[in-house]
């Protein structure tokens, strides 16, 4: 599913508008990552939680040469299931 199939989905199960849905998504995007960015969470009960977790620096190998390469420490965005995850089978 892409961006505008998800607007789609969310217009017809909200009964909403295409523009209402998008908006409506792009007001859900803009919250989290303000939120992320600012190094908070973001939990929806039964949905998930997203946070920001730090990765620290290592050195990883080029495949193509073989050569060693420092990979620099730097902020990523993980995501939890929640429980709708843990009953799909």
């Amino acid at each position: 599913m892409n961006k505008s199939e998800l607007i789609n989905a969310m217009a017809e199960k909200a009964e909403l508008t295409k523009v209402q849905a998008k908006n409506a998504l792009e007001a859900l995007i803009a919250a989290t990552t303000d939120t992320l960015k600012k190094g908070g969470k973001l939990s929806l009960i039964g949905f998930g939680t997203f946070s920001v977790a730090d990765r620290k620096a290592r050195t990883g190998h080029n495949p193509a040469t073989g050569k060693s390469i420092k990979i620099p420490a730097k902020k990523v965005v993980k995501f939890k299931p929640g429980s709708a995850f843990a009953k799909m089978k």
